[in-house]
């Protein structure tokens, strides 16, 4: 019997310090052995959010002990570890750069291959650690810094239906709970609240809800929660606002995702139609039985990952590493971190529109007088897309992924 890979995966894009020690079975299925997942919550809570140097040390300080401490619930030993895959995007670069670093000496020191992973593809392949799924599937992903729909056709296939053009999904998770007085992360206590609450009371907007194709925007929700609080004087308040929230991202979420599934089967020639739904948020009780149901509805076929894989976890980045290690597509060790790395590479979303929305932003900022609305239609600029009804078409270059 021939000898079943062994990977070691290491994850430090953010606030948790990972490692994860993962196997395949006869049959070629993953097979995790140990995955610890240190948080930083107590590191960042008085500040109420995450604090990048802080998380860096905090990764230094653990790093060691917990790849060691997953080594040993593997039952393996270090030389049976046949290659070492560490996130190196996209995250916060000093964070990153430990994992990184730690993985490319470990990687050296046992003398084997190592494999840089994009996290977002960690979370892409992370139902496959317990499930058969088979390639072409639409993913939603939602976490605290991604938001967005993805037609995943193979392994480093990847295309972009839609994405978030503000805040990711539960980073306005965050923020509301921050407004609402909860303490950091605030986020999945909004679902414990809104049980309290009266779901109704509220009529909260849904920014770009009938235009934009399946892209997202929460920004204008979060400013929303922010007027509101300022006026909430009582506990039950407090419940009904948390209600009303996770009920419009519910609204947002199944209309969106509706149009998704139209997009990727427009894309694929579909014998099954599977939908899965990775990242932080997708923990969300509610959320999770909304998108079930819609899937029930068009005929699709839900597919998470367990709870505790979720959020960020070493055991999808080492999941990447082992479909890599069998191809052998090994990266050298001077591979960079990459604080942005976009999964589809050919998407060029921001570049094309939202660079260039930034840069009318901090122009108008600096110089008022020069960028006033009347100058700008003196020199024949159509406007930034803030102005007015703040519609999508007010940038040229955003009306052309308004048709995607």
């Amino acid at each position: 019997m021939s000898k079943k890979p062994l990977i070691l995966g290491i994850e430090t894009s953010c606030d948790e310090t990972a490692a994860s020690i993962i196997t395949q079975n006869d049959q070629g299925s993953p097979v995790v052995l140990s995955s610890v997942v240190s948080s930083q919550v107590e590191v960042h809570k008085k500040f109420g959010g995450v604090v990048p140097e802080l998380a860096a040390r905090a990764h230094i300080d653990k790093i060691d002990w917990i790849v060691q401490k997953a080594i040993d619930d593997s039952g393996k030993k270090i030389n049976e570890i046949d290659a070492v895959a560490s996130t190196a995007g996209p995250g916060l670069i000093v964070c990153l750069s430990v994992g990184l670093s730690f993985g490319k000496a470990f990687a050296a020191s046992i003398n084997k291959p190592f494999i840089a992973v994009n996290h977002l593809e960690g979370h892409a392949l992370s139902p496959k650690l317990n499930s058969n799924l088979n390639y072409p599937y639409l993913l939603l992903l939602i976490s605290g810094g991604h938001s967005q729909f993805l037609n995943v056709q193979g392994l480093g296939k990847y295309k972009r239906l839609g994405t978030t053009i503000d805040d990711a999904l539960g980073e306005a998770f965050d923020k509301t709970a921050k407004l609402l007085g909860i303490e950091f992360p605030g986020g999945p206590q909004i679902e414990i609240l809104a049980k309290k609450g009266d779901p109704n009371k509220y009529d909260l907007p849904k920014p770009i809800f009938s235009k934009g194709g399946c892209n997202l925007s929460f920004a204008g929700l979060k400013t929303a929660v922010l007027r509101i609080t300022k006026n909430i004087k009582t506990d039950q308040e407090k419940f009904d606002l948390a209600a009303s929230f996770q009920r419009t991202i519910e609204e947002i979420l199944y209309k969106k995702t509706k149009i998704a599934f139209k997009e990727f089967e427009k894309q694929n020639a579909l014998t099954e139609k599977n939908f899965v739904v990775a990242g932080g948020v997708a923990a969300n009780q509610n959320i999770r039985n909304m998108l079930i149901n819609l899937c029930e509805e068009e005929n699709y076929q839900s597919i998470f990952p367990p709870i505790e894989l979720c959020g960020d976890n070493a055991a999808m980045i080492a999941m990447v590493g082992l479909e890599k290690f069998k191809l052998k597509e090994f990266s050298q060790l001077d591979h960079p971190a990459k604080p942005r790395w976009p999964l589809d590479e050919n998407d060029c979303f921001f570049e094309r529109c939202w660079g260039s929305i930034i840069m009318q932003y901090w122009l108008m900022k600096s110089e008022p007088d020069v960028w006033s609305i009347d100058q700008q239609i003196k020199s024949g600029a159509k406007g930034a897309p803030w102005d007015g009804g703040k519609k999508l078409s007010g940038c040229k270059k955003f009306k052309v992924n308004e048709k995607r």
